[in-house]
C-alpha cells in the first residue's frame, strides 16, 4: 500500500512541476558560454576549459549576472541585451550597466564604479583570459594540438596533455584540492 502512495505522490509532483512552471528567463549570457565551451574541437579541451572555469568562477559569475541582471531586464522588457550585437545600457537593481558584444567575447561595463569586466582572448598568444579592472586572469593557453597550458588551483599555469588522460588528471588535481579546502 505505501508503494502505490509513492508512485501516486511522485506522478502528482512531476505533473505539477511541468503545469505550474514560471518564466525564469532565458540564461542567455550563460547558454553563450557553454555554447562557446561546447564548440571546442577537442572534447579534452573542452573539458579543460570546463574545469578551468570552474576554478576561476566565470561560470559562475556568468550565471549571477543572468539571474540579477539580464534575466529581469528579459522579464520586464521582453528583450535580452545578450542576445543581440552591439551594445546595451542595462538599469539594475545595483547599477547601471553596459553591455557590449563583438567577435571576442562580451564586456560589462559597471557605469557607476567604472569595474569591467570580460572574458577575452588573445589571438597572438593563443591565451583565453577574464579581465577585471587592471586584473588579467589566463584561464588556459593553447601550446601546441596536444597540450594546453591550464590554471591549476593554486594559481599556477600547469601543462596538461589534451587527452582523456591529461582531463582526468586535471579534474583530479581541481576536485581534490577543492574536497581538501572544505
Amino acid at each position: 500500500m505505501k508503494k502505490n502512495y509513492i508512485s501516486i505522490a511522485l506522478v502528482l509532483a512531476l505533473t505539477a512541476s511541468t503545469l505550474c512552471t514560471s518564466c525564469i528567463g532565458s540564461f542567455t549570457l550563460t547558454n553563450k558560454l557553454l555554447t562557446w565551451n561546447q564548440s571546442i574541437d577537442s572534447k579534452f579541451i573542452n573539458e579543460l576549459v570546463f574545469f578551468a572555469m570552474w576554478i576561476v568562477p566565470v561560470y559562475e559569475v556568468s550565471a549571477l549576472a543572468d539571474v540579477i541582471v539580464l534575466n529581469s531586464i528579459e522579464f520586464w522588457s521582453g528583450d535580452n541585451p545578450v542576445s543581440s550585437t552591439g551594445s546595451k545600457e542595462i538599469e539594475g537593481q545595483n547599477g547601471r550597466y553596459l553591455v557590449e558584444c563583438d567577435v571576442d567575447g562580451y564586456t560589462i561595463t559597471n557605469q557607476d564604479n567604472g569595474e569591467i569586466v570580460r572574458l577575452d582572448f588573445d589571438k597572438s598568444n593563443q591565451t583565453w583570459s577574464v579581465v577585471s579592472g587592471d586584473e588579467k586572469y589566463p584561464l588556459m593557453t593553447f601550446v601546441d594540438n596536444t597540450h594546453v597550458k591550464m590554471i591549476s588551483p593554486d594559481g599556477n599555469m600547469i601543462t596538461v596533455e589534451a587527452s582523456q588522460a591529461g582531463a582526468w588528471a586535471y579534474q583530479q588535481l581541481v576536485t581534490g584540492n577543492l574536497t581538501a579546502q572544505r
